[in-house]
C-alpha cells in the first residue's frame, strides 16, 4: 500500500498557480531586444528576437515542479503486517578482565588457555544463542566500565568483549562496584526482566560498594544475579626444586557469590574447566528463556528518492535541451554573418 507521510504538502503543488495570477496584475514592460546568442541574452529582463518562454519548457519546468512536490510528502510502501519477535529478557554479562584471569588453567583442544580466553569461547555460543535479547557488557577490574550499553545488536557485543584484555580495568577486584553499575544501567528496563550474569576468578578487593550491600540494592531493584566462578581446583606447577600441585583458585570467595545469587533469586555456578563453564551457561539458556512476545508491526519502505530524481532528470534534460538549442543558433548566426 502507497501511502504519504505529509499529505497536506502537496498543496504547495498549487504554487505555480499562484505566481502567475500574481503576474497577471502587473503591468507589462518592455524588454530589450537582443540577437540570439548573444552574450546578454540570458540576462534577466532581457528577450530574445521577442520570443517568450517556450511551452515546452514551461511544462517541464511544472513536472519537475510537482515531482519536488511528490518526494516533499514523503511516498511510502507500507508493506503486510508482519510480527517481530521481542525478547522478555535484559542480561548485562559483567566480566571480571583482572590480571587473575591470566591465570592458564583452562584447556581447549589439548592446548592451555587463560580463564580470560575460556570465556570468550563460551560466551560466543551463550551470545548466539540469545537472538532477540538486548544483551549489555560491563568489564571489570579496579574499577567497572560499561564496555557495550544494552543493545539487540549482539555482533557488537560480541566484538566488545574480544577486543577486552587483561587488566584494561585495573589490577583489584571491585565485584560490589561492578554490580552497582549493572543495577543502574538496569533500573530502567521492565521487571521480572532484568538479569545479571557475573564472572569472577577472585575476591572483592576495591571499590565502594561492598559486595553484599549491591546484592541488597539488587533484590530491591527486581534484579536477578547468576555469578559463576571460574578457576581449577588443582594444577601442576613446575619450578626450580620440581613439580607441585597448587590451588591456582585459593583466592575464589566461593560463600560471598553465593550470598549474592541467593539473596535476589539466581544461582552461583562453579566452572573448574572449560566443558564446565559450557554447561552453566547452558544452565542459564534453561532458567532464563527466551520469552516471545506477539507485538506486530508494517515495514516502511521510503520512496521520496523515485520523485525527487525524477525532477533532477527533468532539470538536467531541460538544461540540456537549451545549451543544445543556444549552440545550434549561435553557429546559425555565425553561419548568417559569414554570408
Amino acid at each position: 500500500m502507497i501511502n504519504l507521510a505529509y499529505p497536506w504538502l502537496l498543496l504547495l503543488a498549487l504554487a505555480p498557480l499562484l505566481l502567475i495570477r500574481r503576474n497577471r496584475g502587473k503591468q507589462a514592460v518592455d524588454a530589450p531586444v537582443i540577437p540570439v546568442g548573444h552574450w546578454l541574452s540570458g540576462l534577466p529582463g532581457v528577450s530574445s528576437q521577442g520570443q517568450t518562454t517556450p511551452r515546452w519548457r514551461q511544462l517541464v519546468l511544472l513536472a519537475a515542479w510537482l515531482c519536488l512536490v511528490l518526494a516533499v510528502a514523503r511516498p511510502q510502501h507500507v508493506g503486510e503486517q508482519v510480527q517481530m519477535p521481542v525478547s522478555g529478557r535484559d542480561l548485562m554479562l559483567v566480566v571480571d578482565i583482572s590480571p587473575s584471569m591470566d591465570e592458564q588453567d583452562m584447556v581447549l583442544r589439548g592446548r592451555g588457555i587463560n580463564r580470560l580466553q575460556a570465556v570468550k569461547q563460551v560466551l560466543d555460543d551463550f551470545i548466539d544463542y540469545r537472538e532477540g535479547d538486548r544483551l549489555g557488557l560491563i568489564l571489570f577490574g579496579t574499577e567497572p566500565y560499561v564496555q557495550a550499553p544494552l543493545t539487540f545488536d549482539r555482533e557488537t557485543v560480541r566484538t566488545l568483549l574480544h577486543e577486552s584484555g587483561i587488566g584494561m580495568a585495573g589490577r583489584a577486584t571491585a565485584i560490589g562496584d561492578a554490580i552497582g553499575l549493572s543495577i543502574q544501567r538496569l533500573r530502567d528496563r521492565p521487571q521480572q526482566q532484568r538479569v545479571v550474569i557475573m564472572l569472577t576468578d577472585g575476591a572483592n578487593t576495591a571499590g565502594q560498594i561492598a559486595p553484599d550491600k549491591a546484592a541488597e540494592i539488587a533484590q530491591a531493584a527486581g534484579v536477578r544475579i547468576y555469578t559463576v566462578g571460574i578457576g581449577a581446583e588443582s594444577m601442576t606447577q613446575r619450578g626450580l626444586l620440581g613439580s607441585r600441585q597448587v590451588n591456582p583458585s585459593r583466592d575464589l570467595d566461593e560463600n560471598l557469590l553465593t550470598r549474592m545469587a541467593q539473596q535476589t533469586g539466581g544461582r552461583y555456578f562453579r566452572a573448574r574447566s572449560l566443558p564446565e563453564l559450557e554447561m552453566i551457561y547452558d544452565s542459564i539458556n534453561q532458567l532464563e528463556p527466551i520469552e516471545q512476545e506477539g507485538q506486530f508491526f508494517r515495514p516502511v519502505t521510503e520512496l521520496y528518492a523515485l520523485p525527487a530524481g525524477a525532477a533532477v532528470a527533468l532539470w538536467l534534460a531541460m538544461l540540456a535541451a537549451q545549451l543544445f538549442g543556444s549552440m545550434h543558433a549561435s553557429h546559425q548566426t555565425r553561419e548568417a554573418d559569414h554570408g
